[in-house]
């Protein structure tokens, strides 16, 4: 006995009506946009996040998106959706910048403002031009829009200069300090992400076309804002509210530089997410050629490459120092005695090396002559302490700082500094160090 299908198949006359309601709040934002000089605040692409989630959804329910007619109409609300998002997000990173206690100068305040905006321009400018595109395509396909506009006074923010006092009671976390640790390792983690793949590199026009998906796509620019978001996460469970955080000034500053990347990136998840699916360069087709002739390739590759992966990698290196001083702050330092490299001591290539294991910690490590220190950072510092110990004719040398460093030190000795073999397995993100650098 065969069943019957839920699914009925009705006609473009029949779907008429139920997609002209369904879009009148839709295009009621439209409408809005087209009035004189149109405030957009956080609430107002919070409101078209919404709407055009709504309206998609429903055309998705619809099966619009395979539909010869449609498919065009479909991808147009997708696409304002994309950039609603992005436009919230940035929205909302302009709204809460001053209160990042960034640290920066007025100069740098005012670029990074400036270069917000004119990203938040072509965000605005991209999404009128997806609404026109929009209204032209519905009255192509014989349904009217609505002439009724939603009012500015729906979208207006509350100025917020009242606040109650700040005197909860103060949390007290478990192993806090462990925690603390913790978070400021999976923050490192994301910043040499950046380094590594030079993520932040500003890029010219030649460059640009290469970045999606060579370099970025919305799977990667994912797993980075996930990873921030871990970091965030922790912090506001372990860390915010505590005593621990009104004391430490570092961790205070922390919490700024894991929101602007975490933003940023939410930005890059969305506009890599728009260029790979409705960019004729990567999705052939007719409906992409249109979509791909409304939005700017070259202004929208730019603005991801040169404002939110660049000022990401320059928020999230700012915040990796501020990352080792909380992790030197807390670390319990302790010295081991180890061989000095044979037969030639610390030249280059075991100066490099050990240089390497204690940035890639984090935390400060010295090498110990006497009362003298050098900082185990620095490639140059090690090889001048290397003309001392050349000097003395000593065998071995203090190493003082963070155990876990020191282990790695420890393992990079026993193999006499990898002068004549591989580095060691343990040691394998030194042999990967190496070759990037």
């Amino acid at each position: 006995m065969s069943s019957e299908s839920i699914d009925k198949i009705i006609t473009n006359e029949e779907f008429l009506p139920l997609v002209q309601k369904a879009s009148l709040e839709f295009f009621k934002i439209y409408n809005f946009f087209l009035s004189d000089s149109p405030e957009f605040t956080k609430k107002f692409y919070s409101n078209l996040m919404n709407e055009s989630d709504h309206f998609e959804i429903f055309l998705d329910d619809h099966g619009a998106r395979q539909n010869k007619a449609w498919t065009f109409f479909a991808e147009l609300v997708a696409s304002i959706r994309n950039f609603a998002i992005a436009s919230f997000q940035l929205r909302h990173l302009i709204d809460r910048y001053p209160d990042y206690n960034t640290g920066e100068s007025e100069n740098e305040k005012n670029e990074f403002l400036a270069e917000a905006n004119k990203t938040l321009n072509f965000f605005n400018e991209s999404i009128k031009s997806l609404f026109n595109a929009a209204d032209f395509e519905a009255r192509s396909l014989n349904f009217g829009i609505t002439k009724d506009k939603l009012g500015s006074e729906e979208f207006k923010e509350v100025a917020v200069n009242k606040r109650l006092p700040h005197n909860a009671d103060e949390e007290i976390v478990r192993d806090e300090e462990e925690r603390i640790l913790e978070l400021s390792r999976k923050y490192r983690k994301v910043s040499k992400i950046f380094r590594e793949e030079n993520l932040g590199k500003r890029r010219g026009d030649n460059e640009l076309l290469d970045l999606i998906p060579l370099k970025i796509d919305e799977k990667k620019a994912q797993k980075i804002k996930n990873m921030v978001h871990g970091v965030q996460s922790d912090y506001d469970t372990y860390v915010k509210n505590t005593s621990i955080e009104k004391t430490n000034e570092h961790l205070k500053k922390l919490r700024g530089f894991i929101s602007l990347p975490l933003h940023l990136m939410e930005m890059v998840r969305w506009l890599s997410h728009f260029y790979e699916r409705h960019e004729d360069e990567i999705r052939k087709g007719e409906v992409k050629g249109k979509i791909a002739s409304i939005i700017d390739k070259n202004i929208l590759l730019d603005r991801i490459a040169n404002f939110a992966l660049y000022y990401s990698n320059i928020y999230l290196q700012k915040g990796n120092t501020i990352t080792e001083k909380i992790l030197t702050s807390y670390v319990k330092n302790i010295k081991y005695e180890l061989p000095v490299p044979y037969p030639v001591g610390f030249h280059a290539r075991p100066a490099t090396y050990v240089s390497l294991i204690v940035n890639e910690h984090g935390t400060d490590v010295y090498l110990v002559i006497n009362s003298q220190r050098f900082n185990a950072k620095s490639v140059l510092s090690i090889m001048e302490a290397g003309g001392l110990i050349a000097d003395k004719g000593l065998k071995t040398v203090v190493f003082e700082g963070d155990k876990r460093v020191l282990d790695d030190i420890k393992i990079l000795s026993e193999h006499n500094y990898c002068e004549e073999c591989d580095i060691p397995r343990e040691l394998n993100y030194v042999r990967i160090l190496r070759n990037i650098a």
